[in-house]
Protein backbone atom coordinates (compact mmCIF):
# COMPACT_ATOMS: atom_id res chain seq x y z
CA UNK A 1 0.00 0.00 0.00
CA UNK A 2 1.65 2.92 -1.32
CA UNK A 3 0.38 6.96 0.18
CA UNK A 4 1.87 10.12 -0.16
CA UNK A 5 2.95 12.11 2.95
CA UNK A 6 5.09 15.40 3.64
CA UNK A 7 8.78 14.81 4.37
CA UNK A 8 10.63 16.91 6.53
CA UNK A 9 11.63 19.39 3.81
CA UNK A 10 7.84 19.89 3.08
CA UNK A 11 7.98 17.89 -0.01
CA UNK A 12 5.28 15.62 -1.26
CA UNK A 13 7.50 12.38 -1.49
CA UNK A 14 5.83 8.57 -1.82
CA UNK A 15 5.73 6.39 1.36
CA UNK A 16 5.22 3.01 1.27
CA UNK A 17 3.32 2.08 4.27
CA UNK A 18 3.84 -1.96 3.50
CA UNK A 19 7.87 -1.42 3.61
CA UNK A 20 8.01 0.59 6.79
CA UNK A 21 5.74 -2.03 8.49
CA UNK A 22 8.23 -5.02 7.44
CA UNK A 23 11.23 -2.92 9.00
CA UNK A 24 9.29 -2.26 12.21
CA UNK A 25 8.17 -6.22 12.10
CA UNK A 26 12.10 -7.07 11.60
CA UNK A 27 12.81 -4.75 14.75
CA UNK A 28 10.26 -6.50 16.73
CA UNK A 29 11.45 -9.67 15.58
CA UNK A 30 14.77 -8.79 17.09
CA UNK A 31 13.05 -7.62 20.38
CA UNK A 32 11.76 -11.43 20.18
CA UNK A 33 14.51 -12.85 20.21
CA UNK A 34 15.62 -10.98 23.17
CA UNK A 35 13.13 -11.61 24.93
CA UNK A 36 12.14 -8.05 26.05
CA UNK A 37 8.67 -7.21 23.49
CA UNK A 38 6.13 -6.12 25.07
CA UNK A 39 7.21 -6.38 28.89
CA UNK A 40 4.90 -5.74 31.47
CA UNK A 41 6.58 -4.97 34.87
CA UNK A 42 7.11 -1.10 34.59
CA UNK A 43 5.61 1.60 36.84
CA UNK A 44 5.66 5.11 36.86
CA UNK A 45 5.16 7.70 39.49
CA UNK A 46 4.53 10.63 37.61
CA UNK A 47 1.94 12.68 34.48
CA UNK A 48 3.67 15.05 32.33
CA UNK A 49 1.15 17.70 33.28
CA UNK A 50 1.12 17.36 36.75
CA UNK A 51 5.29 17.84 36.67
CA UNK A 52 4.75 20.81 34.21
CA UNK A 53 2.41 22.30 36.74
CA UNK A 54 4.69 21.09 39.96
CA UNK A 55 7.51 22.70 38.83
CA UNK A 56 6.74 25.36 36.35
CA UNK A 57 8.80 27.66 38.47
CA UNK A 58 11.80 25.91 39.93
CA UNK A 59 14.76 27.18 37.85
CA UNK A 60 17.76 24.92 36.45
CA UNK A 61 19.67 25.56 39.36
CA UNK A 62 17.06 24.68 42.02
CA UNK A 63 16.13 21.15 40.28
CA UNK A 64 19.55 20.41 39.98
CA UNK A 65 20.26 20.76 43.91
CA UNK A 66 16.71 19.35 44.68
CA UNK A 67 17.74 16.25 42.35
CA UNK A 68 14.06 14.88 41.42
CA UNK A 69 14.08 11.24 39.82
CA UNK A 70 10.96 10.78 38.58
CA UNK A 71 9.72 7.58 36.34
CA UNK A 72 7.28 8.06 33.25
CA UNK A 73 5.88 6.59 30.12
CA UNK A 74 4.33 7.81 27.44
CA UNK A 75 4.11 7.51 23.16
CA UNK A 76 7.28 8.79 21.14
CA UNK A 77 5.44 11.88 19.26
CA UNK A 78 9.29 12.99 18.12
CA UNK A 79 12.68 12.54 18.48
CA UNK A 80 16.40 13.96 17.40
CA UNK A 81 18.84 10.87 17.66
CA UNK A 82 22.03 12.32 17.15
CA UNK A 83 25.71 10.53 17.55
CA UNK A 84 25.86 10.36 21.74
CA UNK A 85 23.27 12.32 22.81
CA UNK A 86 19.11 12.36 21.50
CA UNK A 87 16.13 13.84 22.81
CA UNK A 88 12.76 12.21 22.35
CA UNK A 89 9.52 13.88 23.30
CA UNK A 90 6.84 11.36 24.78
CA UNK A 91 3.39 12.05 25.42
CA UNK A 92 0.74 10.59 27.86
CA UNK A 93 -2.53 10.81 28.72
CA UNK A 94 -2.09 14.21 30.02
CA UNK A 95 0.86 15.99 28.20
CA UNK A 96 4.54 15.81 26.68
CA UNK A 97 7.68 15.77 28.14
CA UNK A 98 10.50 16.17 26.85
CA UNK A 99 13.63 12.58 27.34
CA UNK A 100 17.53 13.55 27.13
CA UNK A 101 19.26 10.20 26.25
CA UNK A 102 22.93 9.88 26.22
CA UNK A 103 24.96 7.16 25.63
CA UNK A 104 27.20 7.38 29.15
CA UNK A 105 23.80 7.49 30.55
CA UNK A 106 22.59 4.27 30.06
CA UNK A 107 24.11 0.58 30.07
CA UNK A 108 26.86 -0.18 28.27
CA UNK A 109 25.43 -0.40 24.29
CA UNK A 110 22.01 0.22 25.00
CA UNK A 111 22.52 3.55 23.08
CA UNK A 112 23.37 2.39 19.85
CA UNK A 113 21.66 -1.05 19.94
CA UNK A 114 18.20 -0.03 20.92
CA UNK A 115 17.61 3.58 20.99
CA UNK A 116 18.42 3.92 17.58
CA UNK A 117 15.93 1.83 16.37
CA UNK A 118 13.17 3.38 17.85
CA UNK A 119 10.23 4.67 15.97
CA UNK A 120 7.67 7.05 16.26
CA UNK A 121 4.51 6.14 18.30
CA UNK A 122 6.50 3.55 20.43
CA UNK A 123 5.38 3.52 24.07
CA UNK A 124 8.47 4.02 26.33
CA UNK A 125 9.32 3.85 30.28
CA UNK A 126 12.03 6.31 31.57
CA UNK A 127 13.39 7.02 34.60
CA UNK A 128 15.69 10.31 35.11
CA UNK A 129 16.44 13.14 37.13
CA UNK A 130 14.38 16.78 36.25
CA UNK A 131 15.87 19.12 35.03
CA UNK A 132 16.19 21.98 32.08
CA UNK A 133 17.53 22.55 28.76
CA UNK A 134 19.16 25.62 27.86
CA UNK A 135 16.21 26.96 26.37
CA UNK A 136 14.72 26.45 29.83
CA UNK A 137 12.24 23.45 28.71
CA UNK A 138 11.54 20.82 31.30
CA UNK A 139 13.10 17.72 30.59
CA UNK A 140 14.36 14.49 32.33
CA UNK A 141 18.03 13.56 32.09
CA UNK A 142 17.28 9.61 31.87
CA UNK A 143 19.59 6.88 33.73
CA UNK A 144 17.14 4.35 32.73
CA UNK A 145 14.85 3.73 29.29
CA UNK A 146 12.67 0.93 28.03
CA UNK A 147 10.66 0.15 24.69
CA UNK A 148 6.99 -1.34 26.44
CA UNK A 149 5.30 -1.25 23.10
CA UNK A 150 6.74 -1.54 19.59
CA UNK A 151 4.74 0.52 17.39
CA UNK A 152 4.46 -1.58 14.04
CA UNK A 153 2.37 1.23 12.20
CA UNK A 154 3.63 4.66 11.06
CA UNK A 155 1.73 7.75 12.22
CA UNK A 156 0.62 9.77 10.28
CA UNK A 157 2.58 13.12 9.57
CA UNK A 158 2.54 15.39 12.70
CA UNK A 159 2.27 18.86 10.76
CA UNK A 160 -1.01 17.64 8.73
CA UNK A 161 -2.52 15.06 10.87
CA UNK A 162 -5.53 13.18 9.65
CA UNK A 163 -6.63 14.53 6.43
CA UNK A 164 -9.11 12.19 5.56
CA UNK A 165 -12.10 12.97 8.13
CA UNK A 166 -13.70 9.46 7.66
CA UNK A 167 -10.37 8.42 8.53
CA UNK A 168 -10.60 9.98 11.76
CA UNK A 169 -14.10 8.40 12.61
CA UNK A 170 -12.89 4.79 11.74
CA UNK A 171 -9.61 5.02 13.64
CA UNK A 172 -10.64 7.15 16.04
CA UNK A 173 -7.37 6.05 18.10
CA UNK A 174 -5.44 7.52 15.23
CA UNK A 175 -7.42 10.43 15.39
CA UNK A 176 -6.73 10.80 19.39
CA UNK A 177 -2.86 10.26 19.09
CA UNK A 178 -2.25 12.88 15.97
CA UNK A 179 -4.93 15.66 17.17
CA UNK A 180 -4.84 17.14 20.69
CA UNK A 181 -8.10 19.35 20.06
CA UNK A 182 -9.63 15.94 19.61
CA UNK A 183 -8.37 14.75 23.39
CA UNK A 184 -9.56 18.04 24.38
CA UNK A 185 -13.11 17.47 23.36
CA UNK A 186 -13.22 14.59 24.83
CA UNK A 187 -11.57 15.20 27.74
CA UNK A 188 -14.51 18.32 28.24
CA UNK A 189 -16.82 15.48 27.41
CA UNK A 190 -16.03 13.14 30.48
CA UNK A 191 -15.76 16.39 32.58
CA UNK A 192 -19.11 17.71 31.53
CA UNK A 193 -21.19 14.87 32.38
CA UNK A 194 -19.42 14.45 35.81
CA UNK A 195 -20.42 17.51 36.34
CA UNK A 196 -23.98 17.16 35.45
CA UNK A 197 -23.99 14.05 37.85
CA UNK A 198 -22.51 16.09 40.85
CA UNK A 199 -25.12 19.18 40.06
CA UNK A 200 -27.95 16.51 39.77
CA UNK A 201 -26.58 14.77 43.19
CA UNK A 202 -26.73 18.59 44.93
CA UNK A 203 -29.97 18.84 43.93
CA UNK A 204 -31.28 15.78 45.65
CA UNK A 205 -32.23 13.48 42.56
CA UNK A 206 -31.09 10.05 42.18
CA UNK A 207 -29.59 8.51 39.29
CA UNK A 208 -31.25 5.58 38.00
CA UNK A 209 -31.01 3.01 35.41
CA UNK A 210 -33.60 1.88 33.20
CA UNK A 211 -33.98 -0.97 30.67
CA UNK A 212 -32.26 -0.92 27.24
CA UNK A 213 -33.93 -3.69 25.63
CA UNK A 214 -38.17 -2.84 25.42
CA UNK A 215 -40.63 -4.98 24.48
CA UNK A 216 -42.96 -2.00 23.47
CA UNK A 217 -41.17 0.57 21.34
CA UNK A 218 -42.66 3.32 24.01
CA UNK A 219 -41.66 7.35 24.86
CA UNK A 220 -41.34 8.77 21.91
CA UNK A 221 -42.54 8.73 18.40
CA UNK A 222 -39.21 6.92 16.33
CA UNK A 223 -38.38 4.10 13.88
CA UNK A 224 -37.13 1.07 16.56
CA UNK A 225 -33.92 -0.93 16.07
CA UNK A 226 -35.43 -4.45 16.32
CA UNK A 227 -34.14 -7.43 18.21
CA UNK A 228 -34.91 -10.71 18.79
CA UNK A 229 -34.48 -12.90 22.51
CA UNK A 230 -34.15 -16.45 21.51
CA UNK A 231 -35.26 -18.28 24.85
CA UNK A 232 -38.37 -15.95 25.15
CA UNK A 233 -39.64 -16.13 21.32
CA UNK A 234 -40.34 -12.49 21.03
CA UNK A 235 -38.85 -9.49 19.22
CA UNK A 236 -37.64 -6.75 21.53
CA UNK A 237 -36.48 -3.10 21.11
CA UNK A 238 -33.65 -0.61 21.58
CA UNK A 239 -34.92 1.96 24.01
CA UNK A 240 -36.05 5.27 21.31
CA UNK A 241 -36.55 6.68 24.92
CA UNK A 242 -36.48 6.10 28.71
CA UNK A 243 -39.51 8.11 29.46
CA UNK A 244 -42.53 5.55 30.58
CA UNK A 245 -40.07 4.07 32.94
CA UNK A 246 -38.63 7.09 34.26
CA UNK A 247 -42.46 8.06 34.88
CA UNK A 248 -43.60 4.78 36.48
CA UNK A 249 -40.42 5.17 38.87
CA UNK A 250 -41.92 8.06 40.08
CA UNK A 251 -45.53 6.95 40.49
CA UNK A 252 -43.22 4.52 42.86
CA UNK A 253 -42.11 7.11 45.30
CA UNK A 254 -38.84 7.87 43.78
CA UNK A 255 -39.72 11.83 43.44
CA UNK A 256 -36.46 13.08 41.88
CA UNK A 257 -34.47 10.85 39.10
CA UNK A 258 -32.50 11.37 36.19
CA UNK A 259 -30.71 8.63 33.64
CA UNK A 260 -27.93 9.52 31.42
CA UNK A 261 -27.71 6.67 29.03
CA UNK A 262 -28.05 5.49 25.43
CA UNK A 263 -30.94 5.69 23.28
CA UNK A 264 -31.38 4.30 19.88
CA UNK A 265 -33.40 5.49 16.64
CA UNK A 266 -33.07 3.50 13.49
CA UNK A 267 -33.23 6.63 11.52
CA UNK A 268 -30.78 9.42 9.32
CA UNK A 269 -27.62 10.26 9.56
CA UNK A 270 -26.60 13.78 9.77
CA UNK A 271 -24.23 16.47 11.32
CA UNK A 272 -27.10 16.29 14.45
CA UNK A 273 -27.90 12.92 13.95
CA UNK A 274 -26.84 9.93 15.15
CA UNK A 275 -28.33 6.81 15.37
CA UNK A 276 -26.83 5.75 18.83
CA UNK A 277 -26.74 8.95 21.20
CA UNK A 278 -26.46 9.66 24.66
CA UNK A 279 -29.82 11.24 26.39
CA UNK A 280 -30.39 12.65 30.05
CA UNK A 281 -33.82 12.70 31.22
CA UNK A 282 -34.70 14.32 34.42
CA UNK A 283 -37.84 14.20 36.67
CA UNK A 284 -39.11 16.15 39.49
CA UNK A 285 -42.66 15.78 41.72
CA UNK A 286 -44.12 18.34 42.62
CA UNK A 287 -43.09 20.77 39.51
CA UNK A 288 -44.22 21.87 36.54
CA UNK A 289 -42.35 22.77 33.61
CA UNK A 290 -41.16 25.97 34.25
CA UNK A 291 -39.60 24.85 37.22
CA UNK A 292 -37.56 22.56 34.97
CA UNK A 293 -36.38 25.85 32.77
CA UNK A 294 -35.32 27.26 36.23
CA UNK A 295 -33.46 23.35 36.77
CA UNK A 296 -31.65 23.52 33.44
CA UNK A 297 -30.98 27.12 33.43
CA UNK A 298 -29.13 26.61 36.70
CA UNK A 299 -27.42 22.99 35.28
CA UNK A 300 -25.80 24.57 32.10
CA UNK A 301 -24.98 27.89 33.91
CA UNK A 302 -23.20 25.46 36.50
CA UNK A 303 -21.59 23.73 33.97
CA UNK A 304 -19.91 26.33 31.72
CA UNK A 305 -18.83 27.83 34.88
CA UNK A 306 -17.20 24.58 36.39
CA UNK A 307 -16.15 23.25 32.68
CA UNK A 308 -15.52 26.01 30.51
CA UNK A 309 -14.79 28.86 33.56
CA UNK A 310 -17.41 31.20 32.16
CA UNK A 311 -21.03 31.58 31.26
CA UNK A 312 -20.11 33.28 27.80
CA UNK A 313 -18.82 30.69 25.28
CA UNK A 314 -17.98 31.19 21.84
CA UNK A 315 -19.56 28.58 19.18
CA UNK A 316 -18.74 29.40 15.80
CA UNK A 317 -19.31 33.23 14.92
CA UNK A 318 -21.96 33.42 18.21
CA UNK A 319 -21.12 34.54 22.28
CA UNK A 320 -23.73 32.50 23.88
CA UNK A 321 -25.04 33.63 27.12
CA UNK A 322 -25.64 31.25 29.68
CA UNK A 323 -25.30 33.92 32.79
CA UNK A 324 -28.70 35.67 32.37
CA UNK A 325 -32.53 33.89 32.43
CA UNK A 326 -33.17 32.33 29.59
CA UNK A 327 -35.89 33.82 27.14
CA UNK A 328 -39.09 32.26 26.91
CA UNK A 329 -41.94 32.73 23.98
CA UNK A 330 -44.35 30.80 22.73
CA UNK A 331 -44.04 29.53 18.79
CA UNK A 332 -46.79 32.12 18.03
CA UNK A 333 -44.75 34.79 19.10
CA UNK A 334 -41.90 33.25 17.60
CA UNK A 335 -42.99 34.00 14.29
CA UNK A 336 -44.02 37.88 14.73
CA UNK A 337 -41.01 38.48 16.10
CA UNK A 338 -38.59 36.62 13.29
CA UNK A 339 -41.11 36.97 10.51
CA UNK A 340 -41.45 40.85 11.04
CA UNK A 341 -44.00 40.82 7.66
CA UNK A 342 -46.15 39.12 9.71
CA UNK A 343 -47.02 41.50 11.95
CA UNK A 344 -49.67 43.08 10.57
CA UNK A 345 -51.34 39.80 9.42
CA UNK A 346 -54.04 37.49 11.64
CA UNK A 347 -51.82 34.44 11.81
CA UNK A 348 -54.23 33.29 13.84
CA UNK A 349 -56.68 33.13 10.58
CA UNK A 350 -55.88 29.61 8.82
CA UNK A 351 -55.82 30.89 5.42
CA UNK A 352 -54.02 33.54 6.30
CA UNK A 353 -51.40 30.60 7.79
CA UNK A 354 -51.31 28.78 4.70
CA UNK A 355 -50.79 32.24 2.48
CA UNK A 356 -47.74 32.58 5.07
CA UNK A 357 -46.52 29.08 4.47
CA UNK A 358 -46.96 28.84 0.89
CA UNK A 359 -45.02 32.15 0.23
CA UNK A 360 -41.91 30.68 3.06
CA UNK A 361 -42.07 27.43 -0.04
CA UNK A 362 -43.38 25.08 2.90
CA UNK A 363 -46.18 22.78 0.91
CA UNK A 364 -49.37 22.63 2.87
CA UNK A 365 -51.14 19.71 3.27
CA UNK A 366 -54.91 19.75 3.59
CA UNK A 367 -55.26 18.07 6.41
CA UNK A 368 -53.14 20.42 8.61
CA UNK A 369 -54.65 22.23 11.50
CA UNK A 370 -53.83 25.87 12.15
CA UNK A 371 -51.37 24.58 15.06
CA UNK A 372 -49.58 22.18 12.54
CA UNK A 373 -49.30 24.94 10.12
CA UNK A 374 -47.50 27.14 12.82
CA UNK A 375 -45.41 24.17 13.73
CA UNK A 376 -44.37 23.51 10.26
CA UNK A 377 -43.39 27.36 9.93
CA UNK A 378 -41.51 27.46 12.89
CA UNK A 379 -39.63 24.02 12.43
CA UNK A 380 -38.69 24.85 8.55
CA UNK A 381 -37.81 28.65 9.10
CA UNK A 382 -37.51 29.91 12.93
CA UNK A 383 -35.99 27.52 15.06
CA UNK A 384 -32.28 27.97 12.90
CA UNK A 385 -33.01 31.84 13.59
CA UNK A 386 -32.71 31.35 17.53
CA UNK A 387 -29.57 31.52 18.76
CA UNK A 388 -29.31 32.15 22.43
CA UNK A 389 -30.17 29.60 24.99
CA UNK A 390 -33.97 29.89 23.98
CA UNK A 391 -37.19 28.30 26.04
CA UNK A 392 -40.16 28.06 23.35
CA UNK A 393 -43.26 26.95 24.48
CA UNK A 394 -46.82 26.60 23.93
CA UNK A 395 -46.83 23.58 21.34
CA UNK A 396 -49.60 21.91 20.37
CA UNK A 397 -51.39 18.66 22.14
CA UNK A 398 -52.08 17.23 19.01
CA UNK A 399 -48.15 16.47 18.72
CA UNK A 400 -47.29 16.28 22.27
CA UNK A 401 -48.97 12.72 23.78
CA UNK A 402 -47.52 12.45 26.62
CA UNK A 403 -47.79 15.82 27.81
CA UNK A 404 -49.95 17.79 30.07
CA UNK A 405 -52.78 20.12 28.51
CA UNK A 406 -52.76 23.56 29.14
CA UNK A 407 -55.89 24.70 32.04
CA UNK A 408 -56.26 28.10 30.07
CA UNK A 409 -56.39 26.98 26.74
CA UNK A 410 -56.30 22.84 26.44
CA UNK A 411 -55.25 23.01 22.75
CA UNK A 412 -51.88 23.46 23.78
CA UNK A 413 -49.36 21.55 25.98
CA UNK A 414 -47.25 22.92 29.12
CA UNK A 415 -44.01 21.89 27.01
CA UNK A 416 -41.14 23.72 25.82
CA UNK A 417 -37.92 23.05 24.09
CA UNK A 418 -34.93 24.35 24.49
CA UNK A 419 -32.85 25.69 21.21
CA UNK A 420 -29.52 27.15 21.43
CA UNK A 421 -27.54 28.02 18.01
CA UNK A 422 -30.47 27.12 16.00
CA UNK A 423 -30.91 23.95 17.22
CA UNK A 424 -33.14 21.86 19.64
CA UNK A 425 -31.18 21.00 23.03
CA UNK A 426 -33.98 19.62 25.13
CA UNK A 427 -37.86 19.18 25.19
CA UNK A 428 -39.70 19.06 28.74
CA UNK A 429 -43.15 19.46 30.22
CA UNK A 430 -45.40 19.03 32.74
CA UNK A 431 -46.43 14.98 32.46
CA UNK A 432 -50.11 14.34 31.65
CA UNK A 433 -50.83 12.41 34.85
CA UNK A 434 -54.63 11.43 33.88
CA UNK A 435 -54.79 7.65 32.46
CA UNK A 436 -58.13 8.37 31.12
CA UNK A 437 -57.11 11.55 28.83
CA UNK A 438 -53.60 9.42 28.48
CA UNK A 439 -55.24 6.48 27.07
CA UNK A 440 -57.03 8.40 24.66
CA UNK A 441 -54.14 9.56 23.44
CA UNK A 442 -52.66 6.45 23.00
CA UNK A 443 -55.02 5.15 21.25
CA UNK A 444 -55.35 7.70 18.90
CA UNK A 445 -51.98 7.45 17.73
CA UNK A 446 -52.09 3.96 17.40
CA UNK A 447 -55.83 3.47 15.46
CA UNK A 448 -56.55 6.89 14.36
CA UNK A 449 -56.42 8.04 10.80
CA UNK A 450 -53.42 7.25 8.90
CA UNK A 451 -50.93 9.89 8.35
CA UNK A 452 -47.74 10.48 7.44
CA UNK A 453 -46.19 9.17 10.66
CA UNK A 454 -48.21 5.79 10.30
CA UNK A 455 -46.93 5.28 6.56
CA UNK A 456 -43.86 5.53 7.18
CA UNK A 457 -44.09 2.59 9.70
CA UNK A 458 -43.15 4.48 12.73
CA UNK A 459 -43.70 1.95 16.04
CA UNK A 460 -46.66 3.32 18.07
CA UNK A 461 -47.82 1.21 20.61
CA UNK A 462 -50.57 0.95 23.35
CA UNK A 463 -48.40 0.74 26.48
CA UNK A 464 -50.90 -0.91 28.69
CA UNK A 465 -48.45 -1.81 31.10
CA UNK A 466 -47.83 2.16 31.57
CA UNK A 467 -51.51 3.21 31.55
CA UNK A 468 -52.21 0.58 35.02
CA UNK A 469 -49.44 2.17 36.56
CA UNK A 470 -50.91 5.54 35.80
CA UNK A 471 -53.58 4.80 37.26
CA UNK A 472 -51.99 3.85 40.71
CA UNK A 473 -51.11 7.66 40.72
CA UNK A 474 -48.36 9.90 39.35
CA UNK A 475 -48.05 12.91 41.16
CA UNK A 476 -48.07 16.05 39.31
CA UNK A 477 -44.68 15.96 37.58
CA UNK A 478 -42.33 17.74 35.08
CA UNK A 479 -39.30 16.14 33.18
CA UNK A 480 -36.82 17.04 30.58
CA UNK A 481 -34.70 15.02 27.75
CA UNK A 482 -31.13 16.49 27.17
CA UNK A 483 -29.20 15.90 24.17
CA UNK A 484 -25.67 15.18 25.77
CA UNK A 485 -24.12 14.75 22.31
CA UNK A 486 -25.65 18.32 21.02
CA UNK A 487 -24.88 19.96 24.24
CA UNK A 488 -21.17 18.73 24.11
CA UNK A 489 -21.03 19.93 20.46
CA UNK A 490 -21.73 23.52 21.89
CA UNK A 491 -19.48 23.41 24.47
CA UNK A 492 -16.29 22.20 22.37
CA UNK A 493 -17.48 24.45 19.39
CA UNK A 494 -17.78 21.11 17.29
CA UNK A 495 -20.19 21.48 14.45
CA UNK A 496 -20.81 17.79 13.59
CA UNK A 497 -22.08 15.22 16.16
CA UNK A 498 -19.77 12.93 14.99
CA UNK A 499 -16.91 14.95 16.57
CA UNK A 500 -18.31 14.75 19.92
CA UNK A 501 -19.01 11.03 19.92
CA UNK A 502 -15.92 8.57 20.35
CA UNK A 503 -17.15 6.23 17.43
CA UNK A 504 -20.28 7.42 15.44
CA UNK A 505 -22.04 4.95 13.22
CA UNK A 506 -21.14 4.78 9.65
CA UNK A 507 -21.51 2.84 6.71
CA UNK A 508 -18.91 -0.75 7.18
CA UNK A 509 -16.18 -0.32 4.45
Amino acid sequence: MTKYVYSKDQSYQKFNVDDELNIRRKKLSKLREKGVAFPNNFRRNSISNQLHKKYAHTSNVELIQLNIEVTIAGRIISQRIMGKASFITIRDAEGCIQLYITSNSLATNLYDENIKQWDLGDILGARGILFRTRTGELSIYCKEIRLLTKSLRPLPDKFHGLNNQETKYRQRYLDLIINENTRKTFKIRSLVISEIRQFMKKNNFMEVETPMMHTIAGGAIAHPFITHHNKLGIDMYLRIAPELYLKKLVIGGFERIFEINRSFRNEGISSYHNPEFTMMEIYMAYADYRDIIILVQNLLRSVTQKILGSNIINYGDYELDFKHPFTQISIKEAILYYLPETRSQNIDDICTAVSIAKSLGIKVKSCWTLHRIHMVIFEEVIEKKIIQPTCVTSYPIEISPLARRNDNNPEFADRFELFIAGREIGNGFSELNDPEDQKERFLKQAYGKKNKINNNNVHIHYDEDYLIALEYGLPPTAGIGIGIDRLIMLLTDSHTIRDVILFPTLRPK
